[in-house]
C-alpha cells in the first residue's frame, strides 16, 4: 500500500511521523511512503521530496516575497502525487500550500482519494473555506472535538481523532529531573523561553520575550532560563541570545537524531516552572506537562490587521478555548511589551490560585483533547485506512 504524505510546519511533521508509524503497526499490508515531510517523518522512512521548511512561512507579509518558489514547489508536489498514483493523498496541516497541492493532483489524478489531517480552523476565521476544502478533500481528521459538523455540513466526512499532544503524556513520562541536574540548576526555578518556530515570530518575539525574563531575573535573581530551540529557527535564537543580558541555556537540535532532540524538548517543557511561549501548539504541549505558562505573539502589521476584520474567536489559546475561561494570559501585538509578559508571569513563579486554576484548566482540556482513551495517532491511522477500505491487523 503507498501512502502520499505532504507536511510543511514542525508540527505536520510530528504528525506524519506518528501516523506512518501507526500506518506500519496497524495496516494487514506493508505500506510504503512518499512525500514532503520534515527530520522526524524522514526518520520514520520518508524520502522528502524537498525540504519542508521551505514551507515554514506564515503571514500576507512573508509569503508575498518566497511566492514565486512556493507556487514552484506547489506544481513540483502534485505533478509527484500524480506520478506516484498512491493508494490515498494525505495532506497534514499547512492549507495554504497543502491543499493547493491536493487540488492540482485530483485534477491530474481524478480518482485519487484525499485525506486531510488537522481541519482548518473556519470555527475562528473565513467559515467558507471549508465548501472550497470539500471540492478536492474526502474526508478529514480532526483534532478538536466540535470540529465535525463543519466539514460534514460542507460535503466532507470526518473523523474526530484527538489531539497528538496526549500521546505525550506527562511530566512523569519525560525526564525532567536528569535535564535540570545536565543544566546544573536542579534547585532553581527555571523558566522556559519559546520565541516560536518561524523566522517572522523569531523576529517578533524573542527581544520582547528575553526583556520580559530579565524582569523577572531582576527580582529573582536566582532564576535560570532554558530555551529550546526549533530546527528551522536555531540559528536565528542563538544569535540573538548573544544580545540578551543573562546566560540562557540553548537547546540546539541541529545535527541531532530528532526524536532525541524532541525528547529533550518536552524534558525542558516538563522541567521548567513556568514558561513564556509564542501562541501555537506549544500552549498545549506546556497544559500537557503541568506548566503553568503565558502567551505571547506579534504578526506582521499587514497581516494583524487582516485578521482583526476576520478572526471570530476571542482567544488564540486552545485551553482558553476547550474550557471558555481565560486562565492562560495572552498578549498580542502592541499588548506583547515586556512589562505586561513580565508581570503575567510573576504569579506563576510561586504556588497560589494562578498556578492552581492554569493546573486545572490543563487537565479540563486535555481530556477533552481524548487523554485517556486510545492514541490519537492510531485512531488517525484507523481512520485513514477504513477510509481507504484496507484491511487492518
Amino acid at each position: 500500500m503507498r501512502i502520499h504524505l505532504i507536511a510543511g510546519e514542525p508540527s505536520g511533521d510530528r504528525l506524519g511521523a506518528a501516523l506512518m508509524r501507526a500506518l506500519t503497526r496497524i495496516s494487514a499490508r506493508p505500506v510504503t511512503f512518499s512525500g514532503v515531510g520534515g527530520p522526524l517523518m524522514q526518520a520514520a522512512g520518508l524520502r522528502s521530496l524537498f525540504p519542508a521548511d521551505e514551507l515554514a512561512v506564515m503571514g500576507l507579509a512573508e509569503v508575498l516575497p518566497r511566492l514565486p518558489r512556493l507556487l514552484a514547489r506547489i506544481d513540483q508536489a502534485a505533478r509527484d502525487v500524480a506520478r506516484a498514483r498512491p493508494d490515498a493523498l494525505v495532506t497534514i496541516d499547512s492549507p495554504s500550500f497543502s491543499l493547493r497541492v491536493a487540488r492540482r493532483a485530483r485534477r491530474a489524478a481524478p480518482g485519487l482519494r484525499t485525506i486531510h489531517y488537522v481541519a482548518p480552523s473556519v470555527w475562528a476565521w473565513r467559515p467558507g473555506r471549508a465548501a472550497k476544502m470539500a471540492r478536492h478533500t474526502d474526508h478529514v481528521l480532526a483534532l478538536l472535538p466540535f470540529e465535525p459538523p463543519y466539514m460534514q455540513e460542507a460535503g466532507m466526512s470526518c473523523d474526530f481523532v484527538g489531539h497528538p499532544v496526549v500521546e505525550r503524556g506527562g511530566p512523569e513520562d519525560h525526564d525532567a529531573a536528569g535535564l535540570r541536574a545536565r543544566l546544573g540548576v536542579s534547585e532553581r526555578p527555571l523558566l522556559a523561553l519559546l520565541p516560536g518556530s518561524r523566522a517572522g515570530e523569531v523576529a517578533r518575539l524573542a527581544a520582547p520575550f528575553a526583556a520580559a525574563a530579565a524582569r523577572l531575573k531582576a527580582a529573582r535573581p536566582d532564576l535560570a532560563v532554558v530555551v529550546p530551540m526549533a530546527e528551522g529557527v536555531a540559528a536565528q535564537v542563538a544569535e540573538a541570545a548573544r544580545g540578551w543580558p543573562f546566560a540562557a541555556h540553548l537547546l540546539d537540535p541541529r545535527g541531532r537524531d530528532p526524536a532525541e532532540a524532541e525528547a529533550e524538548k518536552f524534558a525542558a517543557l516538563a522541567a521548567a516552572d513556568l514558561a513564556l511561549a509564542a501562541s501555537g501548539t506549544v500552549t498545549l504541549e506546556l497544559a500537557a506537562m503541568r506548566t503553568p505558562h503565558v502567551i505571547g505573539y506579534k504578526a506582521n502589521a499587514l497581516t494583524a490587521a487582516l485578521l482583526r476584520r476576520l478572526i471570530r474567536v476571542d482567544t488564540g489559546n486552545l485551553v482558553n478555548l476547550l474550557t471558555g475561561r481565560k486562565e492562560i494570559p495572552e498578549f498580542f501585538q502592541d499588548d506583547c511589551a515586556p512589562e505586561a509578559l513580565a508581570g503575567a508571569l510573576a504569579p506563576l513563579l510561586s504556588d497560589g490560585p494562578a498556578r492552581e486554576r492554569q493546573l486545572a484548566a490543563a487537565d479540563e482540556a486535555l481530556a477533552l483533547l481524548g487523554r485517556g482513551g486510545p492514541p490519537p495517532s492510531e485512531r488517525a491511522a484507523r481512520s485513514v485506512l477504513a477510509r481507504i477500505g484496507a484491511p487492518m491487523r
